[in-house]
């Protein structure tokens, strides 16, 4: 794959405007009914229902939540989804800090057009750090 397509950057788009919608299913939405998103190597969550319980738990810690698509670019048979996330974690036990962090996911994408597999990479260290206000 050389190059992007005008419908997954369309898809990429439709994405980032559901992680910003506090509505976890439209973000399960994009991905196949059997499909997985894992965090940073933790456990995958597998189906639509388990994908929009990983997004309700930002969405519910980070209730201002705003997701900005960085970029959209091919790699090693995948697409390679560039993000950054802001919002301050007021959700329950919240820090009350305001958080900004940059990661991407690395999806493939099926034969329906939805994601089939999505790895999600960010610095978690330095999550930690924001959120306790630590400094780097």
């Amino acid at each position: 794959m050389t190059s992007i397509t005008e419908q997954v950057r369309d898809l990429a788009r439709r994405y980032t405007a559901a992680w910003c919608s506090q509505d976890p299913a439209r973000v399960a939405a994009f991905f196949s009914p059997e499909g997985s998103l894992r965090v940073n190597a933790g456990v995958p969550a597998v189906g639509r229902a388990a994908i929009a319980e990983v997004a309700r738990g930002f969405m519910t810690a980070f209730p201002d939540m705003e997701v900005r698509m960085d970029d959209v670019v091919p790699g090693s048979g995948k697409i390679i989804y560039r993000w950054t996330l802001s919002g301050t974690n007021t959700g329950a036990n919240g820090t009350g800090r305001r958080v900004r962090i940059g990661g991407f996911e690395e999806w493939q994408i099926s034969s329906d057009g939805l994601i089939a597999q999505s790895e999600g990479h960010f610095d978690e260290t330095e999550y930690q750090n924001q959120l306790q206000g630590r400094a780097p």
